[in-house]
């Protein structure tokens, strides 16, 4: 790819990021060429398809939490490791509403643009949980769709503006439902804010 082309890329990725923070991953493509001072046109010769586009944005953090959990894997005690890349992964999709559903929809689909990394992104929370569960920190009884799920849960309550401040609280919740030891964790310490 030229120079000017990749440059036009990357602008375009960022502009995308910026909108769909702010307006979810239901922002209309229009609106992002606008925002990036191109046509639509333009956005489509680079990115034929929102899932494309969606695709390209995405594809670098969900290299990341992979990346982090086999970091964790190596570098910290299992339940530590579940439980720090569980809190990765919701704090990451805080950042684009509606994520999520998108993520979910991938996994079951195929031909989707994004169905191999969310499978590899699935896979990877699920290795951190096989080994958690080996080791007597996790119950026996979930996998790694129902980790996913969960992921997928705890965004969604973050995305509520009158669950957001209880957001943390229940993360412990929900994490030390997981985990057969939550005292050595460090969760569940954290009392939910208010009535």
């Amino acid at each position: 790819m030229r120079a000017d082309a990749r440059k036009n890329r990357d602008h375009l990725l960022a502009v995308a990021g910026t909108a769909i923070a702010e307006q979810g991953v239901d922002v209309s493509l229009r609106d992002i060429a606008r925002r990036a001072g191109v046509g639509l046109a333009t956005l489509l010769r680079h990115f034929p398809t929102r899932e494309a586009l969606l695709e390209a944005l995405l594809r670098t953090s969900f290299d990341g939490l992979t990346a982090r959990a086999g970091e964790l894997e190596t570098s910290s005690s299992p339940e530590d490791a579940l439980v720090s890349w569980l809190r990765d992964c919701v704090a990451w999709t805080t950042e684009y509403r509606g994520v999520t559903v998108l993520m979910a929809a991938a996994i079951e689909d195929t031909e989707s643009a994004l169905h191999a990394a969310c499978v590899t992104l699935r896979a990877a929370g699920a290795r951190l949980l096989t080994r958690a569960q080996a080791a007597g920190a996790a119950r026996t009884d979930i996998d790694g769709t129902d980790l996913f799920a969960l992921v997928a849960a705890l965004a969604w309550l973050g995305d509520q503006p009158s669950l957001a401040p209880r957001a943390d609280h229940l993360f412990d919740v929900v994490a030390s439902a997981i985990l057969t030891s939550a005292a050595n964790t460090g969760t569940g310490g954290t009392p939910p804010p208010g009535p």
